[in-house]
């Protein structure tokens, strides 16, 4: 009997442990939907740390944006091309989100991938997005996401205050889907300095 409960407690660890966003070393390591578009990571302690992303501003050329510019902030990265449709239905709802959260320290960053700059540009300019992109054609600044489909796209990844994964899009989101999910972020204290 209690070989049978020690086994028992073992596989609800295991369990546990396979569920979780963080690795031995507190970083993220993406594992998966299990067969959905969304996953959430809560409690905040399950929570892997991403390093952090950055490259080169798409419409400040040799200028590097990065999440470390947010500490203590939430942070919505979103990762689109030009070249992508549900990209192009997505961005008035993520530009309404970005706006209304803005206030309550949540930083939207874009990740343009296997695109032309001209054309990302253009795209951005012409849908009045509201806050910066990362230019990065080859996907390079996700290689810190371990695990992640770098070929999901569009697909967004937010952060929490310590700039933890606190939750994973692997579709395009509307204002209504993203929302309630920034707010319990905001509304989450902020890390201790």
């Amino acid at each position: 009997m209690r070989v049978r409960a020690a086994l028992l407690a073992l596989a609800a660890l295991l369990l546990v442990a396979g569920c979780s966003s963080g690795s031995p070393d507190g970083n993220f390591t993406f594992g998966g939907t299990g067969g959905g578009t969304t996953v959430t990571y809560d409690p905040p302690e399950s929570r892997g740390v991403l390093p952090a992303v950055s490259g080169d501003s798409l419409l400040e050329p040799g200028r590097v944006l990065s999440t470390d510019a947010y500490r203590g902030q939430v942070v919505v990265l979103n990762v689109w091309g030009s070249w992508c449709g549900p990209c192009r239905a997505e961005a008035d709802a993520l530009d309404q989100v970005a706006s209304a959260s803005a206030p309550r320290g949540v930083q939207f960053l874009g990740i343009d991938v296997r695109d032309q700059r001209d054309a990302a540009a253009d795209f951005v300019r012409d849908r009045g997005v509201v806050y910066p992109s990362v230019f990065d054609p080859p996907g390079r600044s996700l290689l810190v996401l371990r695990g992640y489909p770098r070929n999901a796209v569009p697909s967004t990844i937010v952060l929490d205050r310590s700039h933890r994964v606190a939750a994973v899009f692997l579709t395009a989101v509307l204002a209504s889907d993203l929302q309630p999910v920034v707010d319990r972020l905001a509304a989450e204290p902020a890390p201790a300095s």
